[in-house]
């Protein structure tokens, strides 16, 4: 055969050539409608809110294939769910088609802890919430700035702002309670360690002001109290009261200041206004 061929001219090669392309190209045309199914349509199923190995076995069986376009997060509803299907449910369309999906994410995304400090507690919410974040348990605290965010807690520590969280956690919040209705006599802090006079003022509801140490005090810790404001007494000897939520502000020093222990007076709770 190929001697055959081969005796032929050149221009019977190029037809049968051409001839053969031709074929293909033929049997090609062909089959495409077998391969793609040219005329076969089928319903799309309903897959939103099925997981999604569930809704690729749906999808199989009606000769759908699947594809995740996209994920989001929320906590209240299952991981893996479907969101939302591209086409929806009910449409006809070719078979073979690819049916786009949204689903509900496994594993939840991180998001930054905001500062939350002297917020109100309507606008911490609403940051928690479009954080996607919970509010927990919220406690009152002393404070001359009512009903703001003193602080946030999650787990019960302190959590820092800018702290990766997962998204759907839940944070406590510490708020101010204002400054509270009874005096009490202003606490005698001098002599007392920097830690003894905070621990004093946070057990009476106190606010611990500013704290002023000396230029030769390296540890704060281990500074003690020699003078603060408002003081105990007036020069008169006259006891001072402050009420729950004010604030004392204290000066340190690296030695204990030398004090008449006589002068030394328990905090007690005064009911009238003595200031």
């Amino acid at each position: 055969m190929f001697k055959i061929l081969s005796n032929k001219p050149f221009w019977v090669h190029i037809l049968l050539a051409l001839a053969l392309v031709f074929l293909l190209l033929f049997l090609f045309a062909l089959s495409l409608n077998w391969i793609t199914k040219h005329g076969e349509s089928s319903t799309v199923p309903a897959v939103t809110g099925k997981n999604i190995n569930d809704a690729k076995s749906i999808l199989d069986k009606k000769g759908f294939e699947i594809v995740v376009q996209d994920s989001v997060y929320y906590d209240s509803l299952p991981a893996g769910m479907i969101l939302k299907q591209i086409p929806e449910a009910d449409e006809v369309i070719k078979v073979n088609r690819t049916v786009y999906v949204t689903i509900n994410r496994y594993i939840a995304p991180d998001v930054e802890m905001p500062n939350l400090n002297g917020y109100s507690y309507r606008n911490a919410e609403m940051v928690l919430k479009n954080l996607g974040l919970r509010i927990g348990d919220t406690t009152f605290k002393p404070d001359f700035a009512k009903n703001a965010i003193l602080e946030a807690t999650f787990n019960g520590n302190p959590i820092a702002p800018g702290t990766k969280i997962k998204m759907g956690s839940t944070i406590d919040l510490i708020l101010g309670s204002g400054v509270g209705d009874e005096f009490i006599a202003v606490p005698d802090l001098v002599g007392m360690t920097y830690g003894e006079a905070r621990a004093l003022l946070d057990a009476q509801g106190i606010i611990l002001g500013s704290v002023v140490p000396r230029s030769d005090v390296r540890d704060t810790a281990m500074a003690f109290v020699y003078q603060q404001r408002p003081a105990p007494k007036t020069e008169d000897g006259k006891r001072l009261s402050i009420r729950a939520g004010q604030m004392v502000d204290i000066f340190l020093q690296t030695d204990r200041p030398v004090i008449d222990s006589l002068t030394i007076q328990p905090p007690v709770i005064n009911q009238e206004n003595q200031q």
